[in-house]
C-alpha cells in the first residue's frame, strides 16, 4: 500500500461514513448500539452548523479507514482542542499504517489550528489499538 490518500469527508460520503461506523460497532461487539442514520450524519457533519468533521484513507479510491474528530475547549489553554472519536481501519488494510497516517493527519490539523491538544481514548481490551 503506497499510494494511500487522506482526504476530507464529504457530503457524497456519507454512507461510507455510516458503513465505517457499523463496522467499528461491530469490531468492538456493540452493533446493536448504532443507530445513526445517513440523514443524521448529513445534517450534523455537513449540514448548516457541522458538529463534527471526519477525514477518510484511501488507496486508489478505494475506502481503507476513517477518523472522525470533532473540537473541544480548554479553558485553562484559553484554546480549542481536537477529540478524536472513532478510528478504524477495515482489517484486510490493517499492518501498513493506515490507521498511523490519520493520526499523523489529525495532529497536523491540531499543529495548524493553534490547538492546546489533541485528545483520544482507546479501548481497554483494543491491544492493536494500543500498540
Amino acid at each position: 500500500m503506497t499510494n494511500i490518500v487522506i482526504r476530507k469527508g464529504e457530503p457524497a460520503d456519507t454512507k461510507l461514513i455510516l458503513d465505517f461506523i457499523r463496522e467499528l460497532a461491530v469490531y468492538e461487539k456493540l452493533e446493536h448500539m448504532v443507530v445513526a442514520t445517513v440523514q443524521d450524519l448529513e445534517k450534523h457533519l455537513f449540514g448548516d452548523s457541522p458538529k463534527a468533521k471526519v477525514l477518510l484513507a484511501e488507496e486508489d479510491g478505494k475506502p481503507l479507514g476513517f477518523a472522525l474528530y470533532f473540537y473541544n475547549f480548554s479553558t485553562f489553554l484559553g484554546r480549542p482542542g481536537i477529540y478524536l472519536e472513532d478510528l478504524f481501519v477495515r482489517p484486510e488494510a490493517r499492518g501498513v499504517g493506515v490507521g498511523k497516517l490519520l493520526l499523523q493527519k489529525l495532529a497536523q490539523i491540531a499543529v495548524e489550528e493553534n490547538c492546546g491538544r489533541f485528545e483520544w481514548w482507546v479501548l481497554d481490551w483494543n491491544e492493536p489499538a494500543i500498540n
